[in-house]
């Protein structure tokens, strides 16, 4: 199969991240990957394993564009996809109004994932348009189903999967904890609690200091990480949430990471991984890569993160927004040893890579009896 994916763009985050495996795993199993967005850092990782990024500005959101109408008519003609998979709101209207002009023997197959409850409005609609849509974990496709006019027989759950082999090594690197410590030496034999995810402020990390400030009165050898970038926009959150650090006496306790990519490391040098949002997410795929890390988690009972500890590590689980009960939680998994835990088939790159596979083939074969 010939296979393009199309989204904003590709810094941090899980649905760029997800996408990179996925066509990496596409590229493994023999298909033609394409992936289209308005560029960035992970398009290089996607090129290397094998993949073409093509890039288009399709990742605003304002009228200008649908100027991107027209390139992307002329892209579905020239490459002749079998499959579209939409994976954000933007790129998909800018697809689903350029296959408006293209013969129906034209036209591609489109998939798309509901990544998040998205704003029920016209804008978020296109995303149910799809000839079959994918729903990344249960409580997301409740929400589409209650919101979206989506039949039953249109929506499957899909979740967002993690590749164990990259996440199940036992032992860190000493050369890279070297390099790390010689940049952030205050980390040296501390226990590490570490807050992953970009820099947004419902990802929690305002939450992350309140209890980091509760953890250190009690166990002065933790010291907490926040792990992620600020993305164009989100810079004066990071500037808040330095200040916050400050006003709560937190200078020496915990620092920020920034954006990185070492993250298998970072994973088996933290002692606790935390989840903190805000609202209900998606999916959290930072909960199963911890996890499938050997690390533990404490993540609010809400949403997709919730799903996955309610599933393989019900002892992780606290009270949503309780920053004190969850400051307690990472204490008592702090004096336990790591633990194998065994993620359910559901939550691995392999389950995600199949089921969509599947999705494909049902959609095409959907196609081709109509057209027959």
């Amino acid at each position: 199969m010939r296979i393009l994916q199309a989204l904003p763009a590709l810094y941090s985050g899980g649905v760029e991240r997800g996408t990179v495996e996925f066509a990496a795993e596409l590229v493994k199993r023999g298909h033609e990957s394409f992936v289209v967005s308005n560029g960035g850092p992970m398009a290089e990782q996607v090129r290397g394993q094998g993949s073409t990024h093509l890039y288009m500005p399709i990742h605003r959101k304002t009228p200008a564009s649908f100027g991107q109408i027209l390139p992307m008519r002329q892209l579905l003609q020239s490459l002749k996809p079998d499959i579209v998979h939409v994976r954000s709101r933007m790129p998909a209207w800018i697809v689903h109004l350029a296959l408006k002009s293209l013969l129906a023997s034209e036209r591609p197959a489109i998939v798309s994932t509901f990544h998040g409850m998205y704003s029920v409005n016209p804008y978020s609609a296109v995303m149910a348009k799809a000839d079959h849509v994918i729903a990344v974990s249960n409580c997301v496709n409740d929400y589409v189903l209650k919101n979206f006019q989506v039949p039953e027989d249109r929506l499957t759950v899909i979740q967002r999967g993690v590749d164990i082999d990259a996440f199940r090594q036992r032992a860190i690197n000493e050369q890279w904890r070297e390099i790390l410590l010689s940049r952030f030496p205050q980390l040296a034999n501390k226990k590490i609690i570490m807050m992953p995810g970009r820099i947004s402020r419902w990802k929690g990390q305002l939450d992350f200091l309140k209890a980091m400030e509760s953890i250190v009165r009690q166990r002065p050898d933790c010291h907490g990480i926040i792990v992620g970038g600020a993305e164009p926009g989100k810079e004066r959150f990071l500037q808040e949430l330095e200040t916050e650090r400050s006003r709560l006496n937190l200078t020496n306790q915990v620092s920020f990471l920034g954006q990185r990519n070492d993250m298998t490391n970072l994973y088996l040098l933290a002692d606790v991984v935390c989840h903190m949002s805000t609202k209900p997410e998606p999916f959290g795929r930072t909960v199963t890569e911890a996890l499938a890390s050997g690390t533990p988690v404490v993540a609010y009972n809400r949403g997709g993160a919730a799903e996955t500890l309610q599933a393989c590590f019900r002892e992780g689980l606290v009270t949503p927004d309780d920053s004190d009960a969850f400051a307690r939680t990472v204490l008592e998994l702090l004096d336990k040893p790591k633990q194998e835990v065994e993620l359910p088939e559901r939550f691995l790159l392999r389950a995600q890579t199949e089921g969509t596979l599947k999705i494909y083939e049902k959609v095409l074969a959907e196609k081709g009896a109509r057209s027959g």
